[in-house]
Order: structure tokens, then C-alpha cells, then sequence
């Protein structure tokens, strides 16, 4: 169904991983560090990354920020470390989801799953506001006719208040609709994907409207 790279030091765990991922009818493919994982994703397309943060040579967080300039593929971290602060890390270098070990594998697949299906589930509409425009069958954003480089989470998210202009979501209804019901972050990552998108979209990023105590709202303004 979907080439998987699955980024993780500890040979057992990888194999775990794996089993798991191929249960699911996916295609995996593995690598024991950050450097080996990056120069994968410059040889072979892939359609989600499982990465562990703590390895040799490049920790996860970087290999991250790194593949991020390279693909929007949905990215799920794996890490040892529960604290908000290292979440917020992960997400803020672009990570789509988050498991702490121990985990269920089953859970994981889950995961990978969901993601994938939110990944293919895009209307091939285009859709523009002022200087900015979508093109979800390409899944690329243009700002003034220049590609702009957005994580799959900004996209997504962007994506939806887009496709709904106007209409006021609340920072936990924007992590149901664009995270999933079973994300187990806090409201701030809202606000970082919503600062980060902001920046990206330069004075455009207008469009997108803090409402004090109610959310945030996607206004076509002339």
C-alpha cells in the first residue's frame, strides 16, 4: 500500500516495527541512523517515516528538519522522552505524530494508517485567497506564484481552513479535524503550526485570524 522507511538504531525494535508495518500490507525499508535515513529519502521517494529520536551520529529531531526540505510525507516520532517541551520540539521540526516507548506496534500501524489516509484523502480543487493558492492534487502551495515549502501538518491544516473560510474552529477542533482523535498532544501545537504558517505566508498570512478565547479563522480579505 505504502513504502514506509522505518528509522530506528535498536535491531530488535526494527524488526518489531517492520513485522508490523508488512501485517499491514505496506513496504518497509530501514535504516540504523539519521545520516544512512537521509541519504534513503534522497534516492527513493517515500510515503511515511517512523524515526526514533535518540540515535548515533544525527538525532532524530535533526534528520527531521532535514527531511522536511525534502518531502511532506507524514513523519511519526518515536521517543522515549514524554515531556511537552520535546513534543512540541518534534512538531515545531515538523513531526505529524508522536508514540512513546514502550508502545503497541498495533497502535503504531494504527497510526501509520490514519496519516496515510489523510495523506491520499485531498480534493483536486484548487483553492486560492488573495496571493495564496492550493493545489491539493499536486499537494503544493504557491505564494505569488512561488512554491512555498510547507510541512504535511501546515499543509494539511492550512488545507482545512482554506476549504472552510470563514468559519471559527477552536484549537481542540482543529486537532481533531487535522491531527486525528487519537492525538495525544496539547492545544499548542495549534498555535506553533499557526505561527510557522504565518511566517511562511509572509503578509499573507492575514488570512488566518486569532479570535481571543474561540480559535482561529481562515478570512478572505481584499
Amino acid at each position: 500500500m505504502a513504502n514506509i522507511l522505518i528509522v530506528e538504531d535498536e535491531k530488535a525494535m526494527q524488526d518489531i516495527i517492520a513485522e508490523y508495518m508488512q501485517k499491514g500490507g505496506h513496504t518497509c525499508f530501514t535504516a540504523d541512523d539519521g545520516i544512512d535515513a537521509l541519504v534513503m529519502l534522497k534516492s527513493s521517494p517515500m510515503d511515511l517515516m517512523i524515526l526514533d529520536v535518540m540515535m548515533p551520529h544525527l538525532d532524530g529531531f535533526s534528520v527531521c528538519k532535514m527531511a522536511r526540505e525534502m518531502s511532506n510525507m507524514p513523519i511519526i516520532m518515536l521517543t522515549a522522552k514524554s515531556t511537552e517541551d520535546d513534543k512540541l520540539k518534534g512538531y515545531g521540526y515538523g513531526a505529524d505524530d508522536y508514540m512513546i516507548k514502550p508502545f503497541s506496534p498495533k497502535v503504531l500501524l494504527a497510526k501509520v494508517n490514519a496519516l496515510l489516509r489523510r495523506s491520499s484523502a485531498i480534493s483536486a480543487e484548487t483553492v486560492s485567497a488573495g496571493k495564496v493558492m492550493l493545489q491539493p492534487n499536486a499537494h503544493k502551495v504557491y505564494l505569488d506564484g512561488q512554491e512555498i515549502t510547507l510541512t504535511h501538518k501546515e499543509y494539511e491544516l492550512l488545507s482545512f481552513l482554506m476549504g472552510n473560510p470563514g468559519q471559527i474552529f477552536s484549537r481542540e477542533q482543529l486537532l481533531n479535524r487535522v491531527w486525528g482523535y487519537d492525538f495525544e498532544g496539547s492545544t499548542r501545537t495549534v498555535d506553533t503550526h499557526i505561527k510557522t504558517l504565518r511566517q511562511k505566508l509572509g503578509d499573507e498570512g492575514r488570512h488566518i485570524v486569532t479570535l481571543i478565547r474561540s480559535g482561529y479563522k481562515f478570512e478572505v480579505t481584499i
